[in-house]
């Protein structure tokens, strides 16, 4: 099912990792079809409150969490840098989606990197 919400549809996630080579692509193209993913289940299931897009934001930082194994097998990882842009992006999908309360760090509380 494509993403309808506008503002999610000319985000371009993950860009600052793009731009840099320590990055693997074919891995980032993984992680924002995550991102991706995330968008496409909060528009079929339409989350009534903070407690269940958390719900839905603790699936996906569980699949960025098995993606390490492949940023680490490719000589990079999830760190300071990747850790914030990753994490601004799940808030930017938090807000679009019409949670501005959103705390940044509940959004991604699984995470573990």
């Amino acid at each position: 099912m494509p993403v309808t919400n506008h503002q999610v549809s000319e985000r371009a996630f993950l860009h600052r990792l793009y731009a840099d080579e320590y990055f693997p692509d074919r891995v980032l193209d993984k992680g924002k079809a995550i991102l991706l993913s995330l968008c496409e289940r909060i528009e079929a299931e339409r989350p009534a409150d903070l407690s269940a897009l958390y719900g839905l934001t603790e699936f996906a930082t569980e699949q960025f969490n098995l993606l390490e194994a492949e940023f680490e097998a490719a000589g990079s990882g999830i760190e300071t840098v990747a850790r914030e842009e990753i994490g601004e992006d799940f808030w930017f999908v938090a807000t679009a989606y019409g949670f501005p309360d959103a705390d940044p760090e509940e959004l991604i509380a699984a995470r573990e990197w």
